[in-house]
């Protein structure tokens, strides 16, 4: 009997410090999705998402409508599309991006395309050799759930940038968020243990 109360008093402390972990969690992101967006700069890092054949996910769709409302905005603003070709999709991420936002009337002379990457970290790092040498500030758009840590491991890799938070659609809520948690983990882990 004494092993078993003791068992559940572990268990009870693990999941309160688990929720407590996970509040703390979602209090980073949050304080990254309410941040001001500062005007023209110099570029944008479209991250991608899944694509269907050829046509942008919900997630995805959000992301590109978000930099096209910045680049009409800021005409001098311009856009780096990121994102390789995975499983099931007909066209990279990045090409995706950049049909969609000339679709949205962007001039394709303003987007360029890095279009190897297969997660966050090489969205960034490759992205960041195409970014031109005049330029200093920069924002990379993912959306409200991906926002503090694309923007993390950006300021990790060198780069001046903030967030442009496009909204996560409410299907994709708890699956978007539940996946980021442990994804933030993970580079918490790699940055502070591995490396």
């Amino acid at each position: 009997m004494k092993n078993k109360k003791r068992m559940l008093s572990y268990f009870s402390i693990l999941v309160a410090l688990g929720l407590i972990y996970v509040g703390m969690l979602q209090f980073k992101i949050s304080q990254h999705i309410h941040t001001d967006v500062p005007k023209n700069a110099d570029y944008i890092i479209v991250l991608g998402a899944r694509v269907k054949g050829t046509v942008p996910s919900l997630a995805f769709g959000s992301r590109i409508k978000a930099a096209a409302s910045y680049l009409k905005e800021n005409e001098n603003t311009i856009a780096i599309a990121s994102g390789g070709k995975g499983p099931g999709e007909d066209i990279s991420e990045a090409e995706c991006i950049k049909r969609e936002l000339i679709k949205r009337g962007i001039s394709e002379s303003r987007i360029l395309l890095e279009d190897r990457s297969t997660d966050t970290y090489e969205n960034i790092n490759y992205s960041r050799k195409l970014i031109p040498k005049n330029a200093h500030s920069g924002l990379v758009v993912t959306n409200t759930f991906h926002i503090y840590r694309a923007v993390s491991i950006a300021r990790d890799q060198g780069l001046k940038v903030n967030g442009l938070p496009a909204k996560t659609p409410i299907q994709a809520v708890v699956k978007s968020y539940t996946r980021e948690y442990l994804a933030i983990t993970k580079f918490y882990l790699k940055r502070y243990l591995l490396d």
